[in-house]
């Protein structure tokens, strides 16, 4: 009975040179392709139709091995189950486990990959590699993405929730988008330890909610004018970068990031390219004599503002830098914004939509968005010269300006 079962030897495999199945009995074969390439076949026949399993190259596996193979094959099949579809289910469930050990930070950039084309802003990219390497990277960057907890979370977040607000909720959020992506992806299950909605609002202080808080630093209106001629008295690319900054009402990505070929001097506008403004859209910038005469003393490049390296601009940090060594580290280049803003508001008559268009903000009422078509641009230039006057304005002149305007409202 046994010689039933093995019927081939060592001998006969190594020497088998013509094509075709060799039985060994108990449902195992040698197969010889044409080519002369051996294998080993397991066939069978299940619910009235024949399989053929491949258990495996002749030239890797030997006689033993393969009867080994068969034996746990036999044993599938007395048990009631299909051999091939078993194994394709092992298979499954190894490739998910393998999966499931992805790292946080390998999800991230997987993320971060599938998400590039939708980004405009390389500096967007930027922002996302940075605020996960430097503050999630030595918590759970090396962690398996399944293994990422609430507890990890925190770690994570806490140190920095109240020190850096706005940075600790923008990395929260993308902390959540990672995990939520690789859910779906199948590399973790349950709910998501990131969300803020009925989850951390329990955790954390709620005093950090948008609507709560803490605005960049910004410095009040009236004392801008005092403020502008110890900027203007500064040397430097850096410092005539902030000045312009000022003049424009710009965002500080979009003037480091201004190229001269966006300057007209002929029609002293700035036209900034949709790629380069976070609303998406083209956007004109009127320029106040100032601000033109800033742009014209520019040497010639690629950069409006050239930085240190040949073809960049200023880093971020440059005209922060400047604050800093004017002994105003409490003031942020994005808050000279706010201070633009608050100057409209309450010492001119300039309607809400100008003032707004002037900051480059999108309209959120998409009723309002949906007919006003055109950019207010000549009502704009009119605000912006205005706003330049005021700052050229100094000490006590630029209040009495101020009083005489809300006067005459």
């Amino acid at each position: 009975m046994a010689r039933e079962v093995h019927r081939l030897s060592a001998k006969v495999v190594e020497k088998a040179k013509r094509p075709g199945y060799y039985a060994d009995g108990g449902n195992l074969y040698l197969q010889v392709s044409s080519s002369l390439t051996k294998s080993w076949i397991f066939r069978y026949t299940r619910q009235g139709r024949s399989h053929e399993m491949g258990l495996g190259s002749g030239r890797v596996f030997s006689l033993a091995e393969a009867r080994s193979k068969a034996s746990d094959t036999r044993r599938l099949l007395g048990e009631g189950l299909d051999p091939i579809s078993a194994r394709e289910g092992r298979r499954t469930r190894e490739r998910l486990e393998k999966a499931s050990t992805l790292t946080f930070a390998k999800c991230a950039e997987k993320y971060i990959a599938a998400h590039r084309a939708g980004w405009r802003n390389p500096k967007h990219i930027a922002q996302w590699e940075n605020t996960l390497e430097t503050y999630s990277g030595q918590i759970i960057g090396r962690l398996a993405v399944k293994d990422v907890d609430t507890a990890l979370i925190l770690r994570v977040l806490e140190p920095i929730w109240t020190k850096k607000a706005e940075t600790a909720t923008r990395l929260r959020g993308r902390i959540e988008r990672i995990l939520d992506w690789a859910r779906v992806m199948g590399y973790r299950a349950g709910e998501n330890p990131a969300r803020w909605r009925g989850h951390l609002d329990k955790l954390l202080p709620a005093a950090l909610n948008r609507k709560n808080r803490t605005h960049l630093a910004a410095l009040p209106y009236d004392e801008i004018g005092a403020f502008m001629p110890k900027l203007r008295a500064r040397e430097g690319i850096a410092a005539r970068a902030l000045e312009f900054a000022i003049f424009t009402a710009a965002r500080t990505g979009e003037v480091i990031g201004a190229r001269s070929s966006e300057i007209d001097l002929a029609k002293a506008l700035w036209t900034v390219p949709a790629s380069r403004m976070k609303a998406g859209r083209e956007h004109r910038v009127p320029l106040s004599p100032r601000a033109l005469e800033i742009a014209k003393g520019q040497p010639e490049g690629l950069f409006l503002f050239a930085g240190g390296k040949e073809k960049q601009g200023l880093s971020e940090m440059a005209l922060l830098e400047v604050l800093r060594r004017m002994g105003r580290d409490g003031l942020t280049v994005h808050g000279f914004r706010s201070t633009f803003r608050d100057w409209a508001s309450e010492r001119t008559s300039y309607p809400r939509e100008v003032c707004e268009m002037a900051l480059a903000h999108a309209i959120s009422d998409k009723v309002e968005a949906a007919y006003r078509r055109g950019d207010l641009f000549e009502k704009r230039r009119r605000l912006m010269d205005e706003w330049a006057r005021f700052c050229a304005a100094t000490g006590h002149a630029a209040r009495n300006v101020a009083s005489l305007k809300k006067a005459a409202a």
